[in-house]
């Protein structure tokens, strides 16, 4: 009997140029369920950042937790220079495929967020529901700057507690967490190394980073206004307060222009909220119920 506490785990083949690659992700609830809710995660994180989430909307939706390539337990690429938006979309769609849905909710953390708007702001695009967490077409520069200034960085560690203790250091804005809970937001995040331990993901993901120039920036910048403004989707900005990535003017640029989002802010948060506290929890699973339920025949 399958246990409902914990994921299913399954591959989808993608294509890179150059060749192919297997994406890992993390299913929750019947798998025969047309109406499904994908949960994409950060920069430098991995689907099972989504557990607590997935767990209380399992019973109504059949919940997707992908591990973007170059993270978790999905393939690294041998050209870095990949890593970006196009290759992160083109390989949602190949899962999207895949799952049949009926109904499709996104729920996207940062990054996640950013290949929502990229699914989102396209033609007959599949997405009923859109939820951005702590994200939007403008990136504040000092927050881009302070997550450049960890990612891809070696890092081994001794133990997993080692690695939590790590992991916390770079990760204030997250708000508040019990040690349980950080515990449990932190074991995925590492893999058995040289007789340690060392993050889970490709260090090369950082390298569009590192190469951009500030016209490059700005192209990006239009672009994600374009696509955002082309999103027809119900859609919902969550915003930690203290957010040094969504500035609140962005956010709220956001309710007046394309979708023209819901705007819930959340006191004590940075970049960006865990979704993992019962109040996030029940914000993101009112707002997708109201809204997938909307498009029922």
């Amino acid at each position: 009997m399958t246990d409902p506490s914990q994921p299913r785990l399954d591959f989808v083949q993608c294509l890179h140029a150059g060749g192919l690659h297997r994406m890992a992700y993390w299913e929750w609830g019947a798998p025969d369920n047309p109406d499904v809710v994908v949960c994409v995660h950060g920069l430098s994180r991995q689907g099972r950042d989504f557990d607590q989430l997935a767990r209380a909307l399992q019973n109504r939706f059949r919940v997707i937790c992908p591990d973007v390539v170059g993270r978790g337990k999905s393939d690294w690429l041998e050209q870095p220079m990949l890593y970006q938006l196009p290759q992160y979309v083109a390989d949602m769609v190949t899962l999207l495929a895949r799952l049949k849905a009926r109904r499709v909710g996104w729920v996207g953390t940062s990054m996640g967020g950013l290949i929502g708007m990229g699914l989102a702001g396209l033609k007959r695009s599949p997405i009923d529901a859109l939820v951005l967490n702590d994200i939007g077409p403008s990136i504040a520069p000092g927050g881009l700057q302070r997550i450049g200034s960890y990612v891809g960085q070696p890092n081994a560690f001794a133990t997993v507690a080692d690695a939590a203790t790590y992991l916390a250091s770079i990760s204030a804005g997250f708000g508040p967490h019990t040690d349980e809970e950080w515990l449990e937001l932190s074991r995925p995040m590492v893999v058995p190394h040289e007789g340690g331990w060392r993050l889970h993901y490709d260090p090369s993901i950082r390298a569009p980073m590192a190469q951009s120039t500030p016209e490059a920036a700005r192209a990006g910048e239009a672009a994600l206004w374009a696509l955002y403004d082309s999103i027809a989707a119900p859609t919902l900005v969550l915003r930690g307060a203290d957010s040094d990535i969504l500035a609140r003017p962005t956010a709220l640029a956001m309710t007046e222009r394309g979708p023209k989002a819901s705007l819930i802010e959340l006191a004590g948060v940075g970049h960006a909220a865990t979704l993992v506290h019962a109040d996030q929890i029940a914000a993101v699973d009112a707002f997708l119920s109201r809204h997938l339920a909307a498009h029922v025949a």
